[in-house]
């Protein structure tokens, strides 16, 4: 066999955590610093780029880097949690910022969009999420500084093209954010699409583990604004911590893996309960039937993750009592782990939350996808027995 220049694929190089090497031990397996200081050198300078753990340390460094290529981004910051990256976005915003966000996204961030502008601080306008008409007629030119889209959408999981939404934001001289935790990069891309920030909540679907809390934002082009938000997550000590940001290295390394087979089941599912007479609807991108598919697989090569919800038939308290009745899926919150979650979301978001009350949304994990259809099946049958 000839030799030949070869470059490795992106999920080769996550396995191996960019190739990582220590080079004074040999080790193949990224050390945890955990020094909180780091002592100047012999002419009484700084040491950079470390001096203090709030502003960073080289574990949660090399993190960043794994998402940064990853994201196909100029860099990207880690925060203790996906909320604390979304302040970093808001709190950047001057003064009297304009923003078009989604009606509904997750409620945490749409809280704080909400509480800003009930304090005078934003001014804020919204749109159905995946219409770009109402998108376009919510931006207003040379005004609105950011847009936010959430793709697909929680937890209904509508999906807007980023391409488009990018194309209507920068025409208004606005910066697009998008949030799409649901699917990692290894399948969405946001910045290859024309998105400024890429938003993770990388407790989620990054780390997949459920064991830590973390958020990251991703850049396709630094600037001012960015060393802004680098310095809002450094006065406020929301950087993520180093044996978090080992955690999550370590969970990266299997994202292609997890992603594929959350996929894998996930359509399984999806397609035994589309048509189920307990079933009144499955929402998820990855039917054909459902609305957003072809967007979506233009969007994820197919890869669309483990996200989805069904709405069951009867009453509210018959969705409560599925989840309720679960042996395998576990009722309880949060996504994109190995393991399967079920969730009321009413319950969880609140009456003010505009939410179907037999919505239940699940996050499908990589277990044997017949013993997870079988563990729906048996929770539908008794909640309607």
């Amino acid at each position: 066999m000839k030799k030949t220049n070869h470059t490795p694929s992106l999920a080769t190089r996550l396995a191996q955590a960019l190739r990582f090497v220590d080079e004074e031990t040999g080790a193949v397996i990224p050390p945890i610093q955990t020094t909180t200081t780091y002592m100047r050198d012999g002419d009484y300078e700084i040491r950079k780029p470390y001096w203090y753990r709030r502003d960073g340390n080289q574990t949660t460094a090399h993190a960043e880097k794994i998402i940064a290529e990853l994201e196909g981004a100029e860099d990207s910051l880690l925060f203790a949690s996906g909320m604390s990256a979304a302040m970093g976005v808001i709190e950047h915003l001057p003064a009297g910022a304009h923003v078009v966000v989604p009606r509904v996204m997750y409620h945490g961030v749409l809280h704080q969009f909400q509480t800003y502008a009930a304090r005078g601080r934003l001014s804020v306008d919204y749109y159905e999420a995946g219409n770009l008409e109402e998108m376009a007629s919510a931006v207003q030119n040379g005004k609105t500084a950011l847009v936010w889209a959430e793709t697909p959408n929680n937890p209904d999981w509508t999906v807007t093209d980023i391409k488009a939404a990018a194309g209507i934001a920068h025409a208004a001289g606005a910066k697009l954010v998008t949030d799409c935790t649901g699917t990692p990069p290894c399948a969405t891309r946001a910045l290859d699409f024309g998105a400024d920030i890429s938003f993770h909540s990388a407790t989620k679907y990054l780390n997949g583990h459920s064991d830590i809390t973390a958020g990251v934002l991703s850049v396709r082009e630094t600037g001012t604004y960015w060393d802004e938000i680098a310095n809002i997550r450094m006065l406020n000590g929301t950087v993520l911590h180093s044996f978090d940001a080992w955690l999550l290295i370590r969970g990266m390394r299997t994202l292609f893996l997890r992603v594929e087979k959350q996929t894998q089941n996930a359509l399984a599912i999806a397609a035994h309960f589309e048509n189920h007479p307990l079933v009144e609807k499955v929402l998820f991108p990855g039917l054909l039937s459902d609305p957003g598919h072809d967007v979506q697989m233009r969007q994820t090569g197919g890869q669309f993750g483990g996200m989805m919800s069904i709405i069951t038939k009867g009453n509210e308290q018959t969705a409560i009592d599925v989840a309720r009745n679960c042996q395998i899926f576990y009722p309880a919150t949060s996504l994109g782990g190995v393991e399967s979650l079920i969730e009321h979301r009413k319950t969880t978001s609140g009456e003010g939350f505009p939410v179907h009350p037999n919505l239940l949304r699940l996050s499908v994990g990589i277990e044997d996808p017949d013993d997870l259809i079988y563990d729906l099946e048996q929770a539908l049958e008794r909640a309607n027995a």
